[in-house]
């Protein structure tokens, strides 16, 4: 592909952003998979997406770049798009979807820029700015801390304002199954990943915030148990998405029981709702001579066989979570990660971008679902005895929509 310098330009119209991410949308919605038991044929993007959803896509990441110029000062500067451009480019693991996304906007580089890697790039430092602000975050934290010094035994951590979940993990190479109880599934892992998990355990008891370990033996040394402590509260930790202090109920050579009390952050979503000035109906491009970059078709790009690579802003670290394939992204839901989530995030290979998708009217968190796919939606269904679902569209992702299905409809869907 031959490659365009762009012409200085310094706007583009709500519309005309609007149009090319029509376009966009259309590229996705043709890779879109349509499953085989559905009886009707595959629709139209017009017939299931309507142009005010796409019109709110554009404006969020508006507001994702206004808030890093306003709040952060942290305004997206011409290189910060070219090197996404260029990372997107080397990256893809869809190139071929890369190259039909690129011929939807012209081939323009500034449109590029401006309406594939702005997107993307806005979301992904929007995200972690807002992560560990503390002008946003503080009051909670400050709160956590002094609702643990009110509470430090275990009958307490319940009577706390935070989220108290449990959960055992097992060395599974040499624990036997009858010794997993308990009313949720324990963790069960390989000796590599049980003294991982230990030694992050015995960080969190020396001292360390957010569980970042001094110097620690080496695992062939064998993990520090001993300093983890039975029925101690850990100093209060963060990670992106909440608080937590974690205590140890019981320990055995093979057995940990943790108990973890936990307070959510404020999504960045509704913090960006109340927080968010009029939406300016022109907002100012950043102009620039950008280059079209290469798409790579091997190498960084392509697949290697036998091989891995990390991805872009990846989500937080879970387990016991559901995962479907659409045709164009990879999306995950629930699971735990201490505590039980109700949150996901969506993969997007043909530009190796993780987004995270929305926790309005998302169903209660949970663990042991089921999760389908039908075409325009994510169905999540089950899981901790629960007997009620939830539907994410992930062609407007703009919510996730509840619902509820009674027990003596429910015996399909299980």
């Amino acid at each position: 592909m031959a490659v365009k310098p762009a012409q200085q330009r310094t706007t583009l119209t709500l519309a005309g952003r609007v149009a090319y991410q029509r376009a966009i949308e259309e590229v996705y919605w043709r890779h879109r998979i349509w499953p085989k038991e559905r009886p009707d044929p595959k629709p139209s993007l017009d017939e299931v997406i309507p142009p005010e959803q796409v019109e709110n896509k554009v404006e969020d990441y508006l507001r994702n770049s206004q808030a890093l110029e306003d709040y952060w000062q942290k305004p997206i500067s011409a290189e910060q798009l070219q090197a996404e451009m260029e990372r997107m480019a080397q990256h893809t693991k869809q190139p071929e979807v890369l190259r039909e996304l690129f011929a939807a906007l012209g081939n323009d580089p500034f449109v590029i820029a401006e309406c594939l890697a702005r997107p993307a790039l806005s979301e992904r430092l929007a995200t972690n700015f807002y992560a560990h602000d503390q002008r946003i975050h503080g009051e909670l934290k400050r709160h956590a801390e002094a609702d643990l010094r009110a509470h430090r035994s275990v009958r307490q951590m319940k009577q706390t304002s935070g989220k108290y979940s449990e959960i055992e993990l097992v060395r599974s190479d040499s624990a036997p199954d009858e010794e997993n109880h308990g009313t949720e599934p324990g963790l069960k892992m390989n000796s590599r990943e049980w003294d991982e998990n230990v030694q992050k355990l015995a960080a969190m008891f020396g001292g360390a915030k957010n569980g970042k370990a001094r110097p620690q033996p080496r695992l062939s040394e064998g993990p520090p148990i001993t300093q983890i402590k039975t029925g101690v509260i850990t100093p209060l930790q963060e990670d992106d998405g909440r608080y937590y202090a974690t205590i140890v109920l019981k320990k055995s050579k093979d057995h940990l029981r943790l108990a973890t009390v936990a307070w959510r952050k404020e999504p960045l979503e509704s913090w960006r709702a109340k927080a968010e000035s009029q939406m300016p109906k022109v907002m100012a491009a950043t102009s620039g001579n950008y280059t079209l970059p290469t798409i790579s078709s091997d190498g960084a790009g392509g697949c290697n066989d036998n091989t891995w690579r990390a991805t872009a802003g990846p989500p937080d670290e879970r387990y016991y979570h559901t995962a479907v394939w659409t045709g164009s992204e990879l999306i995950i839901w629930g699971g735990r990660s201490g505590f039980i989530l109700n949150s996901g995030a969506r993969y997007n290979p043909s530009i190796d971008s993780w987004a995270i998708t929305s926790i309005t009217n998302a169903p209660t968190a949970r663990v042991g679902h089921t999760a389908v796919w039908t075409g325009n939606e994510m169905i999540v269904w089950g899981g901790n005895s629960f007997e009620t679902g939830g539907r994410y569209c992930a062609i407007e992702a703009a919510s996730v929509k509840a619902i509820a299905v009674s027990k003596a409809s429910s015996g399909a869907a299980r």
